[in-house]
């Protein structure tokens, strides 16, 4: 009899041990199931154009096919001086990641946001569009100049 006791207790210790690995802890619940590592999403559910010019002074910029690298790199220090707090290269955060921005959006598009982003907000489709998928966070004027729009655009284009 103490034998079969002895088998019972044994056996739902071993069965309480398996399974399903949560535990309750002060009102939290912890879960110890393997989760996948998930990259940042770069991904927008913001349709691409490349047409559109947004609303703004720039009208129209045609890139030389060589790459401006002292421009470039006054745009740089630019980007890691003031757009680094909302902005990412690769991934997202308050905003949306700037890597192949120029696949996403015409040059024209992306200068105007950085020069005239209340303008945009409240007129550009693609921008209204932004600001509902990252949630409301509107982009602040920064008070560029048209030269150091176009500088930013030139680092941009390094990405």
């Amino acid at each position: 009899m103490k034998k079969l006791i002895l088998c019972i207790a044994l056996g739902a210790f071993v069965a309480s041990c398996g399974g399903k690995k949560e535990e309750k802890k002060d009102g939290f619940e912890v879960s110890r199931t393997k989760t996948e590592d998930k990259k940042a999403d770069t991904s927008e559910g913001v349709p691409v154009d490349l047409n559109n010019k947004g609303i703004g002074p720039i009208k129209n910029i045609d890139f030389p096919d060589a790459i401006d690298t002292e421009m470039a790199a006054r745009g740089e220090a630019k980007f890691n001086a003031i757009c680094v707090a909302c902005h990412q290269v690769e991934g997202r955060m308050i905003g949306p990641p700037m890597k192949g921005v120029y696949e996403r959006r015409s040059p024209e598009w992306v200068m105007n946001m950085m020069l005239n982003p209340n303008g945009m907000l409240k007129d550009d489709p693609i921008a209204k569009a932004l600001l509902k998928e990252y949630n409301n966070a509107i982009m602040l004027n920064q008070n560029l100049t048209e030269e150091e729009a176009r500088e930013l655009a030139e680092y941009l284009r390094t990405l």
